[in-house]
């Protein structure tokens, strides 16, 4: 019996599917900055935003789709609590804490505040009332799920990307500036700081909320062997990256050419708004505006919804309905904060989750070798927890001078990644305890 596999027509399709889930409000205001921020050191930086905003994403993805399940049943390898408190957290976290809220502040600063005035733009009311509209927008379509919305998508991602593309075809052929110098620690630290910026797309953690996506979108198509599965979801992760390399590099390099046209922003919201504006004039600008406020709302209902899900069916006691008002309604809160104090908040809580999550989804490619036993997956975890931890709190300005004064002395420390070490040590140590003490 022959085994089903797709067509490339087909796994192409479901290759542009994940780029379309991946391509949110993240992808799109950071790289931007990054981009005027690194200047002449735009290289290393890019390279280290794309190890973190690309690279994890798909294994991320790969984790999924080797585990053939979801988050939840390979944070459980751990302990079946963790598997419930971690899946949580990450839901939370691209959902109503900053995911969600991100994209209504996106929508703003690129489709609303650019058309406004000075006064109206920085007022408290625009944007609050923006995002009421918003986010009732969101429920509408969150309450009743229609293929409406993926028709949106399918057609509203592709006009993104030739938007994006025109905008970087002009900034490369008559460059707004030249390339300035870095600014702060771009200038010594370039690699590094981006590394952790691409921490800030949530693609990686995301990653493994879309992975069960592709998984049972590839099952629909009626194939049902693991490995042909994989290796599927493999093709279309590799196109999902290549996508989203591209659109990465286009983005910062209009940042990087920018400064002496728009000067320096605030966040890549303001720098890619702009930046339409000096390339395209008016137009650019209305274009660009439509095309991602679309995009974001998209995103919105689709994060609204995949967690009013989820939560249902941890605490099926209240009703998706109840959910989708819950998440969209803390989220319009949230949003209010605007986009730069936004991002500022939710780095600290990603210094935290995201060392957790790249330890997790490396542990699970080779569990077989260490016979899934839970220790070797928590030995590095609490490694890993406890200076990613104390990052997220020195990064919201709690810093503890005996316990920094220790740490200081890993490596890697000073750039952000103190927590590679111990991770690594933590998971040998645990590797050679399983394989010396299992009974063969």
């Amino acid at each position: 019996m022959n085994k089903k596999t797709l067509t490339n027509s087909e796994t192409l399709t479901i290759g542009l599917m994940l780029f379309a889930l991946f391509l949110g409000a993240g992808n799109l205001i950071f790289p931007p900055y990054l981009g005027q921020l690194a200047g002449e050191q735009l290289l290393p930086a890019i390279i280290g935003f794309l190890l973190t905003g690309v690279g994890l994403p798909l294994l991320g993805i790969l984790a999924i789709a080797k585990a053939g399940g979801d988050l939840q049943s390979i944070a459980g390898r751990v302990h079946p609590v963790f598997g419930i408190v971690f899946t949580m957290i990450v839901y939370l976290a691209i959902g109503p804490f900053f995911g969600i809220p991100r994209t209504a502040t996106v929508a703003f600063e690129i489709g609303t505040a650019p058309f406004l005035s000075a006064d109206m733009a920085s007022s408290f009311w625009s944007l609050f009332l923006f995002t009421m509209i918003f986010f009732a927008i969101t429920v509408l379509f969150a309450l009743n799920p229609t293929k409406l919305v993926d028709r949106i998508g399918k057609i509203l991602t592709p006009i993104l990307i030739v938007v994006i593309g025109f905008l970087a075809v002009k900034s490369f052929l008559t460059p707004m500036g030249p390339i300035g110098a870095p600014v702060g620690n771009y200038d010594t630290e370039a690699f590094f700081e981006s590394f952790l910026q691409g921490y800030l797309t949530m693609d990686a953690i995301a990653a493994l909320v879309f992975g069960i996506v592709i998984i049972q979108s590839i099952r629909s198509k009626g194939v049902e062997d693991k490995n042909t599965i994989l290796k599927t979801t493999a093709y279309a992760g590799f196109i999902a990256a290549a996508g989203l390399s591209l659109v990465y590099i286009s983005l910062s390099y209009i940042g990087a050419t920018s400064v002496e046209a728009i000067g320096m922003q605030e966040n890549g919201g303001e720098v890619i708004a702009l930046a339409s504006r000096v390339l395209y004039g008016e137009i650019g600008g209305i274009i660009l505006a439509a095309a991602i406020t679309f995009a974001c709302l998209t995103t919105s209902i689709g994060l609204v919804s995949a967690t009013s899900q989820f939560f249902n069916k941890i605490f099926p006691q209240l009703p998706y309905v109840v959910y989708v008002f819950i998440f969209a309604g803390f989220s319009t809160l949230i949003a209010n904060v605007g986009l730069t104090q936004l991002i500022a908040i939710s780095l600290p809580v990603l210094l935290a989750i995201y060392p957790l999550a790249i330890v997790l989804v490396i542990l699970s490619f080779f569990d077989y070798s260490f016979y899934r036993k839970s220790y070797v997956y928590i030995i590095p975890l609490v490694l890993t927890g406890i200076v990613s931890v104390f990052d997220a709190l020195k990064s919201s300005g709690l810093e503890f001078d005996a316990v920094t004064q220790i740490f200081s002395y890993l490596p890697f420390y000073e750039q952000g990644i103190g927590w590679l070490i111990p991770a690594i040590a933590g998971t040998l140590a645990g590797v050679i305890i399983a394989r010396t003490t299992h009974k063969k």
